[in-house]
This record gives structure tokens, sequence and C-alpha cells, in this order.
């Protein structure tokens, strides 16, 4: 989609549409809608008195200009109450605007980062673009004949202020760039697993690094042998494709400068291994590599965006697959740290290969590190698909990563690491066990992830309950979610303006 910024009166657009917002209460005697109104003679006030506008949250009202004005449509996009609104509300009802448009056959969209809303002008620029773009969004990669091509190929922000012109420029920068990193995210999430294999996986990394000036590397079997990765490797060996460690590198800031680490889990599938998952819902295993994707298109953005700071991006990538090969529960292996683990279930592998990464990313020097994983069902059962968990050993760094979420509008929520919890993996046959029943299973998986990132200030960010979504609501729709990616891109972008202390 192509995005722009255009001074001038929004009633003078010539877009296919243009869009007016209301509050709940339907008042058109201010801001963009007025200005509109007042060139449709009213018709706006009209259908407000008839009841057909009520400014109902994600209410959406087309009116027909019959050349009274160059733009042949005007949408009435309802707001609902003004004291609840905000940011994500915006982006909500943009997305909904976005799929109503797009069906009404627009091929291009104006509208005002309009002042009345409330919103900084380049935080309503941001929320306009991430809410267009999120909400238009559509995998149609193997449908031969997609039922329909219209596409909005065309937005454009009309604004009549010349001194806020800057200000909305940059933030539908920004926003263009999260969402579109939000949507490469989706589209990997997405991809059948016989086409995103670890390989392509690497291989779709490597082409970001491309574009985008990246360093690349990646590691082989051979390499994680000598270096030790028993417990990645361990998940991988019932699977005929080849492990990958991917590394990417974006150097932004001075070489001396803390280099913040991303890492991902890229389970491209996800049979569970000798421990098998039942066969309902198998085939969203597919998607067990979404923190893998976010990593990678944050930094893809972060680069984009060409943030002051240095990051490291890893996903480990395999797939857990059954067989005469595969690992077996009771199975002890031994982390890239040295520490033995005892091997209870093998669906609980996305821990076994984060271990390792996360100790590579110990060996590199990366801190902050911030892990982002599909981790364990428990998340949705605590959270459901409302918020994603966090788990720390850094209150400060934690507070850094809520204020990205919030500013994505995003929810995340703090579980706690009691040592308590830790005596649910004590094992007898090794240093540690890779499960610890089915009390707090993400608070476990946290505590496991722990002990292989040391004393490295970390955040383990559980995004399993918000990664996929079954029904379309706001800015998601059937399928992956992109969730966490502009969580990512907002950390890295404070952080570049306010490191860590310490």
């Amino acid at each position: 989609m192509q995005i722009g910024v255009q001074t001038g009166e929004l009633k003078d657009s010539s877009a296919k549409a243009i869009i007016v917002t209301v509050f709940d209460g339907a008042n058109t005697s201010t801001g963009a809608v007025a200005e509109v109104d007042r060139a449709l003679d009213g018709a706006i006030s009209r259908l407000v008195e008839e009841g057909d506008v009520a400014g109902k949250s994600k209410e959406a009202t087309l009116v027909h200009t019959l050349g009274r004005i160059p733009s042949p449509r005007v949408l009435v996009l309802g707001l609902g109450k003004s004291e609840a609104f905000d940011g994500q509300a915006l982006r909500n009802a943009l997305a909904v605007a976005a799929r109503y448009l797009r069906r009404a056959g627009a091929e291009s969209v104006a509208i005002s980062a309009d002042p009345s809303l409330g919103l900084a002008p380049d935080a309503c620029a941001q929320a306009i673009v991430e809410g267009i773009i999120l909400g238009h969004y559509r995998y149609l990669v193997h449908k031969k004949e997609p039922e329909d091509k219209r596409e909005i190929r065309e937005l454009t922000l009309v604004e009549a202020d010349a001194s806020r012109v800057e200000a909305v420029r940059l933030g539908a920068e920004r926003g263009q760039v999260s969402a579109e990193a939000t949507t490469w995210a989706r589209d990997m999430a997405n991809e059948p697993a016989n086409f995103l294999t670890p390989s392509e996986l690497a291989e779709r990394a490597r082409q970001v690094a491309q574009e985008q000036g990246l360093e690349y590397e990646v590691l082989e079997r051979k390499d994680m042998e000598e270096l030790g990765m028993e417990a990645f490797l361990g998940v991988a060996q019932g699977s005929q494709q080849p492990p990958k460690l991917i590394v990417l590198r974006y150097r932004g800031a001075a070489p001396e400068a803390k280099t913040l680490g991303l890492v991902g889990k890229g389970i491209t599938f996800d049979s569970g291994g000798i421990s098998i998952k039942p066969s309902q819902g198998m085939h969203e295993m597919k998607a067990d590599m979404a923190g893998g994707a976010d990593v990678i298109a944050a930094i893809r953005a972060l680069a984009q965006l060409k943030a002051k700071l240095n990051v490291t991006a890893i996903v480990p990538a395999t797939e857990n697959m059954p067989g005469g090969s595969a690992q077996r529960p009771g199975d002890v292996v031994r982390a890239m740290n040295g520490k033995t683990i005892e091997v209870v279930n093998t669906d609980a592998e996305g821990r076994l290969i984060l271990a390792d990464a996360l100790c590579y990313a110990r060996m590199l020097g990366l801190s902050p590190v911030v892990d982002v994983a599909t981790l364990t069902g428990a998340i949705s059962v605590a959270l459901g698909k409302v918020a994603f968990g966090a788990m720390t050993n850094d209150d400060a760094l934690f507070e850094r990563v809520r204020q990205a979420a919030e500013a994505a509008g995003e929810k995340v929520w703090q579980l706690p690491l009691f040592e308590e919890y830790k005596e649910k993996l004590d094992s007898e046959v090794a240093d540690i066990k890779n499960v610890g029943g089915r009390e707090a299973g993400s608070i476990t998986a946290a505590i496991f992830l722990k002990e292989f990132i040391e004393d490295t200030p970390w955040v383990h960010l559980d995004v399993a309950g918000v990664d996929q979504h079954d029904e379309v609501k706001g800015i998601f729709l059937k399928g992956s979610s992109g969730t966490g990616v502009r969580t990512l891109i907002n950390l890295g972008l404070s952080l570049a303006e306010r490191p860590l202390s310490g």
C-alpha cells in the first residue's frame, strides 16, 4: 500500500473514499467531520438526526457524495465513547474501515489526523496507518483465484495545518514500517510447514538481511555440535529437515555500545515429538515459529527506522517430529552451558531450543535480552487471548517492555518467578527437568529458561495465547496476529533514546 501525506482540506481530496470519525453521540460540529458535513450541505448531520449515525464503536456508514465534493464516497466511522478512546481504539476502528472500503471497491482512501481526536499528530498518524494496513491484511499466497481481488492501494493523510505536517509524516512512516513488519511476521506464521521449513525460514531471513543491510549468519548442525548445543539438537534429531540457528545483526550505534538481544522460538512445525499432540488443532502448529518471525520482523523494522542502537536477533529453527531417530521421554541432554536436562516431555521442546539460544546470546555478550515464544498452553489458561505473559529477572527492563507494549496497544501481564516454583523442575537424574507439571506451567517454563540466561537482564514473553485468532476483530483476522512485533520495535526505539542504566 502506498502511504502519503498531503497538505490541504480533506473535503478537497479526490480519493475514491474519505473517512471522517465521530464519537458516541455523533457530534458533527467539530473536526474534519464538520468540514466535510458543510461541504455536503449537512448530509451527515441529517443522518445523525434520523438515527442512522450514532458514533458507536466501529459503526460504519457510507455516504455517496453525488458530485458535491471530489471524492465519490464518505465513510462515517464511529469511535465509541470518547472517554474510552485511545490509539488502540483508533487502530481497531480503522481496521474495520479498511475492510469495509475494500469491499466497496475504494482503491484510494484519504483521512485526516484530526486534532479533535485528542492524540498527538505523530501518534494519531501512526495509529491510522497501522489500523488500515493491519485491518486490510489477507493471506492469499496459496489461493489460485482469490474470491475478492479488490484492494486499497493508496492511503493519503490530509493535513490542513502546515505546522503539523512533519509530525504527521513521521508518524505515518513509523506506522507503515511497524505495520508492514507485523504483516511480514503474519505471513511467516501463516505459511504452511511444507513451504516454510527451517531452511526456508533461514532464506527468508537472508532476504531481509540483504534488503536492509543487516549482517547474516547461519549456524549448521556441525557448528551446533561443536558448541555443545545438545538441547537444540535433541529436538531436531527427529526431523529430516536440517536445523538452523539464524543470526541477524543490525549495528546502529557505536561498537562499544550494548547490544539488545532478541531471541525467537523457531519451531516450524510442532507435532509434539514422541509425546505427540492430539490431532485436533495440530494444523495450527505450523505457527510455532511465530516468536522467531517476530524478532526477525522487529530487527527489520529497527533497521528501516535507522534506530540508534545495536541489535542481534537469534532464531533457533527446527521441526519437532516423531520417528525412529526422535528424542525420547527420559533422555538426558547437555545444554551449551554444561547443564544437563532430563527430557520428561518431548512436547516441551521450545524451552530446549531456547536454552541453547539463550546460552549463545550470553556467549555473544548480548544485554539486555528479550525472548519471544509460543511456549505454553498454560498461558492461554491464565490470560486467554487478551494479553501475553511476561517473566523477568530485571524489573526495570520489564517496565520498559510494558511501556513499549502499551504504546503499541498490546497488553502484557507480568507473572512471578518465585524461588519456590523451581522445586518443580528438580530431577533425580539430571540438573533440571524440562517440565514441572500442570501447575504454574508458564512460570516453571520461564524458570527453566532463567537457568540458561543466568544474570543477564532478560524478559521472557510467552505469546502462545495471542499469536493466533479464530475470528475477525479489529486489527486481528483469522490466523496469525503478529502480536509482539510492534512491542519489540517500540522497545528498541525506547532503548535507543534512553538506554537502561547499569
